[in-house]
C-alpha cells in the first residue's frame, strides 16, 4: 500500500512537471541555494520521488519526527461551536504524544556571483524567464519594504508593466513575488516573452526599472496609495471562511501567531521612500541574482 501511494506521488509530480513552471522553479531553487533546505521544493527532487517506494522505514521515521502536537495548529474557521470543536479535538488528538525535534537547518551563505541556467522545452512555447534574488525572511522589517517594491516595480499600474504588457506588448505577463518564509528566501520575477529575441530586451527593461528604483526615490504619494491598496485588497480577499482559514494558516505557519497580520500592516505604514531605495540596493545586486530561462530550441521568432 505504501509503494502504491508513493507511485501516486510520482504521478502528481509528473502532472505538475507538464507545466514549465515546475522545472524552472526547481532549477532556480537548486541554483540559488547551496546549504539551506529551500534548495528543493516541497515535493522534492524527481530522483527522490522515484526512490520513495523503497523508503518505507524512512517514511515512518519522518512521520515520528514531524507529526507531533508541538508542530501543528488545528485551525477551525466558520460557524463553529467552540465547545464542540474542543471536545472533538480532545477525542481524536488527546492521546497524541509529544516528541518533535526541530531539524538543524543550515543557514544559507551570501551568494557571491550571478548564476544562470537555461532549460529546453520539448514542444513550441513562448520563451519564459524566472529570476530570484536572495531576500530577508518574513520576520525582517525589510521584507515589508519588498512587498511594496513588488507593487512599485511590477504592479499593473507600474511603468514597467505598462511598457512591457500594454504598450510594447513584449510579454504576455510579468509578475513579482515576495512569498512569506521563516528563513531568508527569494524575491522572484516571472515573465513570458512573445519571442526569443525579446528575452534580452525584457531583461534589460527590468534591469533599467530596478536601477531607477535604486537611484530615484519613489513618489511619496504613490507609495501611500500602494500601502492603501495592499490593505484594502487584503481585506476584500477575506470574503469567505476558506480564504480566512488559508490566510490564518499561512501566517501561523510562518510567524507562529495570527497577530502577525496586524503587525505586518503596521510595518507597511513605517516604510519610507528611503527604505525602498535602501532595500532595493541591498537585494537587487548582480551577485545576488539567479536567472533561469526556458524555450523550445527549434522555435524561431514567435511561438504559439
Amino acid at each position: 500500500a505504501f509503494r502504491t501511494e508513493a507511485l501516486a506521488v510520482l504521478g502528481e509530480y509528473n502532472k505538475s512537471a507538464s507545466s514549465p513552471f515546475l522545472p524552472m522553479y526547481e532549477k532556480l531553487r537548486d541554483l540559488a541555494f547551496e546549504r539551506h533546505t529551500y534548495k528543493h521544493t516541497t515535493i522534492g527532487f524527481l530522483a527522490d520521488v522515484k526512490a520513495m517506494p523503497g523508503y518505507y522505514q524512512y517514511s515512518l521515521d519522518f512521520f515520528k519526527r514531524f507529526y507531533r502536537p508541538e508542530n501543528v495548529t488545528l485551525l477551525v474557521v466558520g460557524d463553529a461551536q467552540p465547545e464542540r470543536v474542543v471536545a472533538l479535538a480532545k477525542k481524536y488528538y488527546g492521546d497524541w504524544k509529544p516528541g518533535y525535534q526541530t531539524p538543524a537547518v543550515q543557514p544559507e551563505p551570501p551568494q557571491k556571483e550571478k548564476k544562470t541556467a537555461h532549460l529546453d522545452w520539448p514542444s513550441p512555447i513562448h520563451p519564459q524567464m524566472m529570476i530570484g534574488w536572495h531576500a530577508p525572511s518574513s520576520s525582517s522589517a525589510d521584507s515589508a519594504a519588498l512587498d511594496l517594491i513588488e507593487q512599485i516595480l511590477l504592479g499593473e499600474t507600474s511603468p514597467l508593466h505598462q511598457e512591457l504588457v500594454v504598450d510594447k506588448q513584449w510579454v504576455d505577463f510579468i509578475q513579482g513575488s515576495a512569498q512569506p518564509h521563516r528563513d531568508p528566501y527569494l524575491f522572484m520575477v516571472v515573465a513570458r516573452a512573445k519571442s526569443d529575441d525579446l528575452v534580452p530586451k525584457v531583461q534589460a527593461a527590468l534591469d533599467q526599472a530596478i536601477a531607477q528604483l535604486e537611484s530615484q526615490p519613489v513618489d511619496p504619494q504613490r507609495l501611500e496609495r500602494i500601502k492603501s491598496h495592499l490593505r484594502y485588497a487584503f481585506a476584500l480577499s477575506l470574503d469567505n471562511a476558506s480564504a480566512v482559514a488559508d490566510q490564518a494558516a499561512e501566517t501561523i505557519a510562518v510567524a507562529g501567531d495570527v497577530g502577525e497580520i496586524n503587525r505586518r500592516f503596521a510595518q507597511y505604514q513605517k516604510v519610507t521612500p528611503a527604505d525602498i531605495q535602501r532595500v532595493a540596493r541591498e537585494v537587487f545586486r548582480p551577485q545576488n541574482e539567479t536567472i533561469v530561462t526556458l524555450s523550445h530550441p527549434e522555435t524561431k521568432g514567435g511561438a504559439r
